[in-house]
C-alpha cells in the first residue's frame, strides 16, 4: 500500500514563496512505526524485538473480547488482560493497572485502543519503564507522544516523559474500520487539533509544520470518505496516516490555549474527550487567529476552506458531529468556573490569555454558534 499523501501537491505551488526559516530547535523523538492493513500480525515479532517474553493486555470493558484475541494470538507470551481503561486516565484506575502489571510480572504493556488505553498504559510505564506497544483504534495521537494526563480530584494534570513514549505502534487500518461514524469524525477532529496548534507552537519547526499540514490534509479529506463509506479500508488508512502525523506533531511540540480549555473540560466536568475537542477547536481557533495569521492560512489551505476557524465549524457541523458543549450535559452555570480554571496556570498562547475573552469564547462554544472573531 502506498503512502496516502495529500499536500504535497499544493504546497510544492507556492515553493517560490517560501521564506528563509526562523531559528528552532528540532529534537526527534524514536518509536518504531508498523502501518498497513493487516499489520497486526506482526504483534508477536514487535514483542519479540522488545526483548519481551510477558506482556499484559490493556482495553476498555467494551473491548476485552478483541483483547483476549490479542492475548490467545501471544499464548504464552501473553500475562493477561486489563480492561480497566478508562476516560481522563483516572489516578485509581492508574494504581489499579500497575498493581495487576506487577501481580502477574509482566515486562510489556500491549495497549490496544483509544486514547484512555494508550492513557493507562503510559501511567504504567511512568512508575515501572515498562515498554509499550500501542495499537490504536481510534485517531487519537496519543500513542506518538511522550506526554501522559491523569486526573485526580477532579483535576487533569498532564506531563511529559519519555519513559511514556510507546516503543511501537501497530497501524491496522482494518482496526478502525468498526470505529461508530460518529466516533470517527471526533476523533478525526481531536487529531486535527493537535496539527492545528502545532503550526503557532512557541517551540514550532519547519518539519512539524510540514507534518502538521499534511495531516490536516489527510484527515480533512478522510472525514467525509468515512461518513459515506464506514468500512472503507483507504478511508479509513488515510485517517490513519493523518492521526499518526498529527499525534506525532503533539509529541513534538508544545501545545496551547486550545488544549488547556480541552483538559479543563474534560479533567472538572468530566466532558468526554473527542466530542470536547471538536466543538472547542474552532472557537480556539477564532481566539488565536490575529496572533497567527500564518498559522491559520496553513490550516484553511489544508483542509480547503476560506478560513481556518469557520472551516473546521463546518467540517464537524456538516458530517454529523456535536458542534455545542450543552449537547454534552455542560451546565451553562459552569462556564464561569471553567474560565477561572482555563485562566489560571495557562500554557503558552500565541495571543495573551484574557479571562473575560475565554469566558465569551465558552459562552460560544456552550451555545454552538458558527465562530467570530474574539
Amino acid at each position: 500500500m502506498t503512502a496516502p499523501g495529500l499536500a504535497g501537491q499544493s504546497r510544492s505551488q507556492g515553493l517560490g514563496e517560501l521564506q528563509a526559516p526562523d531559528a528552532f530547535v528540532y529534537t526527534a523523538h524514536a518509536a518504531r512505526v508498523v502501518f498497513g492493513a493487516g499489520s497486526l500480525r506482526d504483534l508477536e515479532r514487535e514483542v519479540d524485538l522488545l526483548g519481551c517474553r510477558r506482556a499484559l493486555i490493556l482495553c476498555t470493558p467494551g473491548q476485552r473480547r478483541h483483547a483476549e484475541d490479542l492475548a490467545a494470538r501471544l499464548a504464552a507470551k501473553a500475562a493477561g488482560v486489563f480492561d480497566g481503561a478508562v476516560m481522563h486516565v483516572p489516578a485509581e484506575a492508574a494504581r489499579r493497572a500497575r498493581d495487576e502489571a506487577r501481580r502477574r510480572g509482566a515486562d510489556c504493556a500491549v495497549a490496544l485502543g483509544g486514547g484512555s488505553t494508550v492513557g493507562l498504559g503510559k501511567a504504567i510505564a511512568l512508575e515501572s519503564g515498562l515498554p509499550i506497544v500501542a495499537i490504536p483504534t481510534t485517531y487519537a495521537g496519543s500513542e506518538m507522544t511522550p506526554i501522559y494526563g491523569i486526573t485526580e480530584n477532579g483535576v487533569k494534570k498532564t506531563g511529559k516523559d519519555a519513559k511514556v513514549l510507546p516503543r511501537t505502534v501497530i497501524y491496522d487500518p482494518e482496526l478502525s474500520c468498526g470505529l461508530p461514524v460518529g466516533l470517527s469524525v471526533t476523533s478525526a477532529m481531536n487529531a486535527m487539533a493537535h496539527a492545528a496548534e502545532g503550526l503557532y507552537a512557541q517551540d514550532r519547526n519547519p518539519v512539524m509544520s510540514l507534518v502538521a499540514e499534511e495531516g490536516l490534509a489527510a484527515l480533512a479529506r478522510a472525514i467525509p470518505e468515512i461518513v459515506r463509506s464506514p468500512r472503507d479500508v483507504a478511508a479509513r488508512s488515510r485517517a490513519l496516516y493523518g492521526a499518526w502525523l498529527c499525534g506525532t506533531v503533539l509529541g513534538n511540540v508544545g501545545m496551547a490555549l486550545h488544549h488547556k480549555l480541552c483538559h479543563t473540560l474534560g479533567g472538572s466536568f468530566n466532558l468526554p474527550h473527542a466530542e470536547c475537542h471538536t466543538i472547542v477547536l474552532p472557537h480556539a481557533m477564532a481566539y488565536n487567529a490575529v496572533a497567527a495569521p500564518d498559522a491559520m492560512a496553513r490550516i484553511a489551505r489544508a483542509i480547503g476552506a476560506r478560513d481556518a476557524a469557520g472551516g473546521l465549524y463546518d467540517l464537524a457541523r456538516d458530517h454529523g458531529a456535536p458542534v455545542a458543549l450543552r449537547d454534552l450535559g455542560m451546565a451553562e452555570a459552569d462556564l464561569d468556573r471553567a474560565a477561572d480554571l482555563a485562566a489560571s496556570n495557562p500554557y503558552w498562547n500565541p495571543r495573551p490569555i484574557e479571562r473575560t475573552a475565554i469566558r465569551a469564547l465558552l459562552q460560544n462554544a456552550w451555545a454552538g454558534v458558527r465562530p467570530g472573531d474574539y
